[in-house]
């Protein structure tokens, strides 16, 4: 495989792009990431570019490593920002740390830049695609990483998939920049270490970092062939109902993949998880119905009716000036302080219940949706006291909606 110039992959990675013009440069401080640093700044000028470092804490020298870095950026003219990770750092570490600089960056990268680029190479796509196959992971996980994606509101772009960690840290070498070697890149204990290790050991056999991308990008084809299929019979079998999926029961004979795909992107949507189900679990819950990821599938005879778990968004609040759960938004009157969004619930129900009784409105029941569908869905409350329910034939004057989930768009796409 011919090596690519790194000098050309952020440039090219704009270009489909059209909204981004500031980028920020997540910058540990070793060769692939600051070699990532030094290319974002001679491809669109110092000023277009901002740098990020989360300080782990793992290592006394951690704090002096990320302001080696500052100093870096300071000689290039770059903005600068150290995010100290805290909290728990118990578990699987490397797990944690990564979901850690996710939350992290994610919260930095909001209004300063319009995405963040994150300096994964070849090799870190290969050593990604060992470990899947580790794992059993089917097409989607051995598509490997996204060059592009959006986690939450922000877009990451991983320009340098087709360019070796030779060729970034060549980068670095000719300008004379020195950079970090983290130890824990040598230390076995991790799986990522162990596969980059078993990669030396296959390339006798032909079994390179370059071959394995490759088939990462051909399995990526692959997937977006079978996510076209899926979008087709969302389409077909799949409508929204205040607030909650109907899926039509044609959709439980589609064909295996197709239907767990249609399956796994509702759970997605509708929870707002940016992680695809355990394949288990989400074969249970086509078969067998009930609970996961915060929602609940259940047969209401002529289909399959997809909401909101009441126990999962039970102490969920939000002022009617925010989103709730991450999909819905209330209009109305001008409230009190203490006016917000909140699930129904059982309290809910029965206040809306004496209501009814007294003649204020219809019963809940006439809304056609079983109770425990109207529990998870959202009421306008101020304090204890629930002053509206747009979904239950309550309105008050408000109105809430929702954001659609049918739609395998922004966000939601099956990614990694």
């Amino acid at each position: 495989m011919v090596e690519i110039d790194p000098a050309v992959c952020i440039p090219a990675a704009l270009q489909a792009q059209a909204d981004v013009v500031r980028v920020g440069i997540a910058v540990s401080g070793g060769g692939d990431s600051l070699a990532a640093l030094v290319l974002a700044v001679e491809a669109l000028g110092a000023g277009a570019v901002s740098a990020v470092t989360v300080d782990h804490g793992l290592r006394a020298s951690s704090d002096a490593e990320a302001r080696a870095v500052g100093r870096i950026c300071a000689d290039l003219g770059v903005d600068h920002t150290i995010l100290p990770w805290q909290g728990d750092k118990s578990g699987n570490l490397q797990d944690a740390a990564r979901e850690a600089r996710l939350r992290l960056i994610g919260a930095w990268a909001q209004g300063r830049v319009d995405a963040v680029i994150v300096a994964h190479t070849r090799d870190d796509q290969a050593e990604t695609l060992l470990m899947r196959l580790a794992r059993g992971s089917g097409v989607d996980g051995l598509s490997g990483m996204a060059a592009a994606r959006w986690h939450g509101d922000v877009l990451w772009l991983r320009p340098f998939l087709t360019v070796s960690r030779d060729a970034l840290r060549a980068v670095l070498r000719a300008r004379g920049i020195t950079w970090i070697d983290d130890p824990s890149n040598d230390d076995p204990r991790f799986q990522r270490v162990r596969a980059r290790q078993a990669l030396a050991a296959l390339a006798p056999l032909g079994l390179d970092a370059a071959g394995l991308a490759e088939t990462a990008t051909r399995m990526g084809r692959a997937r977006q062939a079978l996510e076209a299929q899926a979008q087709a019979a969302m389409e077909a079998q799949v409508r929204e109902d205040r607030g909650t999926v109907v899926i039509a029961k044609a959709a439980l004979a589609l064909q295996p993949e197709i239907r767990d795909r249609l399956f796994a992107h509702l759970l997605m949507a509708l929870s707002g998880s940016p992680y695809r189900p355990r394949l288990n679990a989400l074969l249970r819950l086509i078969a067998d119905h009930g609970a996961l990821m915060g929602c609940v599938l259940a047969d209401e005879g002529a289909a399959l009716r997809l909401f909101r778990e009441a126990q999962a968004v039970g102490d969920l609040t939000a002022p009617v000036t925010q989103t709730w759960d991450g999909r819905w938004t209330a209009t109305g009157p001008d409230g009190s302080p203490n006016t917000e969004i909140r699930a129904m619930g059982a309290q809910g129900l029965a206040q809306l219940s004496q209501q009814a009784k007294s003649g204020q409105h219809s019963h809940w029941r006439d809304t056609g949706l079983a109770q425990q569908v109207l529990q998870g869905l959202p009421g306008i409350w101020e304090n204890d006291r629930l002053i509206a329910a747009p979904l239950a034939l309550w309105p008050q004057k408000w109105q809430l909606s929702a954001r659609p989930v049918a739609a395998m768009g922004k966000g939601l796409t099956l990614s990694h």
